[in-house]
């Protein structure tokens, strides 16, 4: 059951401002009535309206349409600019601008301030005396070589065990063998798949896990708030460490750190040559996947819900802020909550992308929840599955769970932190903080959780 929250000071404040900044706007729009803010406002909204609906035609359509989507998702930002200059209502338009941007600024500021601190308790942790570390020289484009990580795990008393880029090898067989031989910690310096693979053999045998932000992306390493910019200061752990119990997902059987995706993604990963071409390759299948022959929905159960057919269908290991995170620079609040996320997208046409651009997360377009149990059904014997970004086909149904504070990852005691993400802005929510109300503190991913 959730309990009452007070609010903070400084979350008040904040709150505050960004109502009197939303009174601004709407002052500063009545004032402009006679000075073309009406007109600035629609201009803007239908330029933002057509610039979706290009972008929906260049990713959905080929050949003319493909171009004519280009250039009108070009022209139609440029062309609300030149009518601005044109008409004299470029001031008009800034001023409501820097109004709402304060707005939002002050909105997001207060909802941050209002949240409890979520981090997984750090624990007090004893040396490794017989840490194994696996290296992926290839991986973000070789910077296991390039900040030294062999020599300086080495220095540290760690082995390690270097992938041969020309010899695929069985990451998790190695891992086991490591154990077998006395490891009593195990790491990976690569993506996050790689991770995935040996950090499920640490929670089998229960033993601390430590990731080296060496991959490209490094989402995994980055919800740890470990150094993504220097991947040598990971190592940092095997002398002054400790120890976070995270959650684990598993999708029918095997692990996942980050996220499993099902839909368009998926079946594009699928594909040799996306290594090498992803967004040619992308731009070549959507077309088909979207509104063409290869248009397969996917149908879905989380939990008791049934979801409508997605396009597109994102699992995540706890649940990201926000519904904008399908980008793929978005974060997880936390990593220990055992629940997972999930959100879903379908846009079949330009209504419907002109309705997410205007309405982002609340667009009917999208579905956002969090769930215990996801099961992803199908018509076919198998379906593609993108599984922390490595392409598989997995028998269905596909199952996605928890498995709550299975890992135990070892973290440097100085590092960068976790970086707050900026929750989606609830109005609602601001007039009650910045009218001192207290709110009840619920469970929802997507809402505020009480401090633990």
């Amino acid at each position: 059951m959730g309990g009452m929250r007070a609010v903070s000071g400084a979350a008040r404040v904040l709150a505050l401002l960004a109502v009197l900044a939303a009174i601004g706007t709407v002052v500063v729009l009545a004032l402009a009535v006679g000075e073309g803010g009406i007109e600035a406002v629609l201009a803007a909204l239908l330029g933002l309206v057509l610039c979706a609906v290009g972008l929906w035609w260049f990713v959905a359509h080929r050949d003319v349409v493909r171009l004519f989507g280009a250039v009108l998702a070009v022209a139609a930002p440029a062309a609300v600019l030149v009518l601005f200059v044109h008409d004299g209502l470029w001031l008009t338009a800034l001023v409501l601008l820097l109004c709402w941007g304060a707005t939002l600024a002050f909105a997001r500021a207060a909802l941050r301030t209002s949240r409890p601190g979520r981090s997984a308790p750090a624990i007090p942790t004893a040396r490794p005396r017989r840490p194994v570390l696996i290296m992926n020289p290839k991986s973000g484009g070789g910077k296991v070589g390039r900040f030294g990580l062999v020599e300086r795990a080495e220095a540290l008393g760690a082995r390690v065990i270097l992938l041969d880029p020309a010899a695929p090898a069985d990451v998790a067989e190695l891992a086991r063998e490591a154990v077998a031989e006395g490891a009593d910690l195990l790491g990976v310096a690569g993506g996050d798949g790689t991770q995935a693979l040996v950090a499920a053999v640490a929670a089998e045998r229960d033993l601390p896990f430590l990731v080296v932000s060496a991959g490209t992306r490094n989402h995994f390493a980055m919800d740890l708030g470990l150094d993504r910019t220097d991947p040598s200061r990971c190592l940092d752990a095997l002398t002054d460490g400790e120890e976070l119990r995270i959650d684990l997902g598993d999708v029918s059987g095997r692990a996942f750190v980050n996220t499993v995706s099902f839909g368009v993604y998926a079946d594009v990963v699928q594909r040799p040559e996306y290594r090498d071409d992803k967004a040619g390759t992308a731009l070549n299948l959507m077309p088909d996947l979207l509104l063409g022959e290869g248009v397969r929905l996917v149908d879905a159960r989380a939990d008791s819900t049934e979801l409508a057919p997605q396009q597109a269908l994102l699992v995540s290991n706890n649940p990201y802020v926000s519904p904008d995170e399908l980008s793929g620079g978005g974060r997880r609040p936390r990593l220990d909550a055992g629940e997972l996320g999930v959100i879903g997208i379908r846009v079949e046409d330009t209504a419907q992308a002109a309705d997410l651009a205007l309405r982002g997360s609340q667009s009917t377009s999208l579905t956002v929840l969090t769930a215990h149990h996801v099961e992803v059904t199908s018509d076919t014997d198998e379906i593609a599955v993108a599984v922390d970004g490595e392409a598989l086909r997995m028998p269905t149904p596909v199952v996605c769970t928890l498995r709550p504070g299975a890992l135990r990852v070892l973290v440097p005691r100085d590092r960068p932190g976790v970086t707050l993400p900026t929750p989606p802005v609830k109005w609602r929510k601001v007039v009650n903080l910045a009218f001192g109300r207290t709110e009840r503190a619920t469970g929802n991913a997507f809402n505020e959780r009480p401090s633990t």
